[in-house]
């Protein structure tokens, strides 16, 4: 697969708590220069980073993030917020809580609110797989299938493990009219053409546009 081809899959991604408007700003243009899906950001540098970038990568942020256990109306807010500051697409952290109390109309219920709060912008909902057992999962992507997202997202980076083969495979099967985003612990551009190979469309990472940039000067 060609370089170009993985790069068109990445959501170029800076999530640290730590990260500058500067930093931000780089990314953002890492993302115009490598081509990335989107440049995926915190919320409180959308409005920046949208202006900054005047339509040349899409900008993506995270609502709810990296917990999920903020109220469906305080997502629904944020996700409001986001559309208004610019963002093309929300990544939103379902409740885990609910999950594990079989309460999967509450998740669908959420996931519906956001969706019309993204007024048509891409949503990408995250379960975050490493807290999840297999069962689960497949009910997470009969729910998540049957929502009107756009993708379900395997993890947020930040709950102790990322995206595995295993995980894409399993979503591939049990999937319906949705797509798959792959994220946490994507280091290699050969990690990347796999988890793409197994049926993801989407690549949360931070590290491939390095793993690129170190292979040019390489």
């Amino acid at each position: 697969m060609e370089i170009s081809e993985i790069l068109s899959h990445c959501d170029h991604t800076l999530l640290s708590v730590t990260a500058t408007k500067q930093d931000i700003l780089s990314v953002v243009d890492d993302g115009i220069k490598y081509k990335t899906a989107s440049v995926c950001i915190p919320a409180s540098f959308v409005r920046e980073a949208a202006a900054y970038s005047a339509g040349r990568v899409r900008i993506c942020t995270v609502i709810g993030f990296p917990n999920g256990y903020s109220t469906t109306a305080a997502k629904v807010f944020e996700t409001d917020d986001a559309v208004n500051n610019g963002a093309d697409e929300i990544d939103m952290v379902i409740n885990i809580g609910a999950v594990k109390s079989d309460d999967y109309g509450y998740v669908s219920d959420e996931i519906g609110q956001v969706r019309r709060a993204c007024r048509g912008k891409i949503l990408k909902v995250i379960i975050e797989t490493c807290l999840l057992t297999e069962q689960e999962k497949i009910k997470l992507c009969e729910t998540v299938s049957a929502s009107g997202a756009d993708y379900i997202k395997t993890s947020t980076g930040f709950a102790g493990g990322g995206a595995t083969f295993d995980d894409i495979e399993l979503f591939a099967k049990h999937v319906s009219g949705i797509k798959i985003k792959a994220a946490g612990g994507i280091k290699s551009l050969g990690d990347a053409e796999r988890f793409l190979s197994l049926g993801a469309d989407r690549l949360g990472t931070s590290s491939i546009v390095k793993a690129v940039k170190a292979a040019q000067k390489a």
